[in-house]
């Protein structure tokens, strides 16, 4: 689309999205919540809503979407009920499904985002609400049949609902993204949106700049992914845009988005709130939050990313960027202060683990808390360099692939094994800097004119003829040292 008719609208975003909760059983029963399961096998009879069966509420779930809550700067409601949303489809046994309406648990609150657009700034949320979760269908590929799953039936949800304050698919997904990183330090949902444990709806309309009123509200649902979200707001947002240029109007809709294209497609017109006829669920009583037991879950509460980051920062004096990139997961974060308490270089830990610790993982495909080496290993291996002892290329490239096949190796004694100790020998090192010096008369002389960098080559000369070994700090000063005296 062209830039000049993109920049007469401005689009406004909402996001609604959907963390299923790391609790073993379901919202209002014991059926396992374990994914991956035999289809059906998850199930019992109040999942499949057999009459009389009544709902009793998981305490655990509540106590998961009262550390969101707090992560997010929200009021947690000290007085709950739960409503039925009544509407028929085939994955629902009920007929209605059970969520919190008129009474959310956290209310209000905020998520801090950074976009490299416009900075930091908070991104308000209307609500945080529990809900169950519905069956799954399968539509087979060819045929007119459909198979439903039932395992997903009644598994625990929190939507998290923003205020319409996103303005571009940059914001929306660097939104989603510290929403995901969040529900992963908190430990109540893994995370995945391949799996659906972790989904996003976007609500979508078009604007003339300096309007006042929203356009249509259009929903985009199916989207599996951070860079789906991405693609199908900016298909929406042009597709409005598209619409509103024709002199067409834009219809109020649920849509699907295809990843395989990259377009929307129309589902459904978009419900009212009266279509689903709330009532108050009969069968559950009130939910109350006592102080106690707010300032219990308050207390259980870990270290937040921002307040990682901000830490890393003022204490450990890293860059802003490695602060962020160490932050990005739990694991990282508290590995890397595990490091630190054996070694004062910050510094070198952190290049550590974004260099060949975050490219081991890469390789193998594991996370942070399957790293073989134990935290003091990794800092002994940090110490041989600070002292000397070692080169990092040497470190890096021969003696950490060794110790991460067996941990328990002592690096120095390695070091000792594979020849790699660096030679700080101020006498040896001063007689090949003289040897290497005298065999290259014409780049002394282009030294001498003023072509400082020339004395990498001289380096590269003394490091390949002490095969490495040569304590580089050492053999620079003697190289500059005798090249100034000349």
């Amino acid at each position: 689309m062209d830039v000049s008719i993109r920049n007469k609208y401005t689009a406004v975003i909402g996001l609604e999205v959907h963390a299923q909760l790391l609790t073993s059983s379901k919202i209002f029963n014991g059926d396992s919540t374990a994914y991956g399961s035999a289809p059906n096998t998850n199930v019992g009879v109040i999942t499949l809503a057999h009459p009389g069966t009544l709902p009793k509420l998981n305490r655990a779930t509540v106590e998961c979407a009262m550390k969101m809550g707090l992560a997010c700067n929200s009021e947690i409601s000290a007085w709950q009920i739960f409503d039925r949303k009544n509407y028929f489809y085939p994955d629902l046994p009920k007929g209605y499904q059970i969520t919190q309406d008129r009474t959310p648990i956290c209310m209000g609150g905020y998520v801090t985002i950074h976009t490299k657009s416009i900075g930091k700034r908070q991104v308000g949320l209307h609500r945080i609400h529990l809900e169950e979760d519905a069956g799954k269908l399968i539509h087979l590929g060819g045929g007119t049949d459909t198979l439903a799953d039932f395992n997903r039936s009644g598994v625990p949800l929190i939507e998290i609902v923003t205020h319409p304050e996103l303005r571009n698919s940059e914001e929306a997904t660097v939104f989603l993204s510290e929403i995901r990183k969040l529900v992963r330090y908190l430990n109540i949902c893994d995370g995945n949106m391949e799996e659906g444990s972790l989904r996003c709806d976007a609500n979508v309309s078009v604007m003339p700049v300096g309007a006042t009123e929203f356009g249509k509200k259009v929903e985009v649902k199916n989207m599996n992914s951070i860079r789906n979200v991405q693609y199908a707001i900016d298909h929406e947002i042009e597709r409005q845009i598209e619409l509103l240029e024709l002199g067409k109007s834009v219809i109020s809709e649920t849509r699907t988005f295809q990843a395989s294209d990259g377009r929307t497609y129309g589902m459904r017109t978009k419900e009212e709130l009266n279509d689903y006829r709330y009532f108050p669920d009969p069968d559950l009583s009130p939910l109350i939050i006592s102080e106690e037991w707010l300032n219990e879950v308050k207390a259980s509460m870990p270290t937040l990313p921002q307040q990682l980051q901000e830490k890393f920062v003022k204490v450990y004096l890293l860059p802003e960027y490695d602060a962020a990139v160490l932050t990005e997961t739990r694991d990282i974060a508290e590995y890397f202060e595990m490091v630190c308490l054996h070694t004062g270089n910050f510094k070198a830990v952190s290049n550590w683990m974004m260099g060949p610790v975050k490219s081991f993982l890469n390789d193998e495909g594991i996370a942070m808390d399957q790293f073989p080496l134990e935290p003091v290993h990794l800092s002994s291996l940090i110490k041989l360099i600070d002292e000397g002892k070692v080169s990092f290329a040497a470190a890096s490239q021969k003696l950490f692939p060794v110790m991460l096949k067996d941990a328990r190796v002592d690096p120095f004694e390695l070091a000792r094994e594979m020849n790699l100790i660096q030679n700080s020998n101020m006498e040896s090192l001063s007689a090949l800097t003289d040897e290497v010096i005298k065999e290259f008369p014409l780049k002394v002389e282009e030294y001498k004119k003023g072509k400082k960098g020339i004395i990498s080559m001289f380096m590269g000369e003394v490091m390949k003829r002490s095969k490495g070994k040569a304590d580089p700090k050492i053999a620079a000063e003697l190289i500059e040292r005798k090249l100034d005296t000349l």
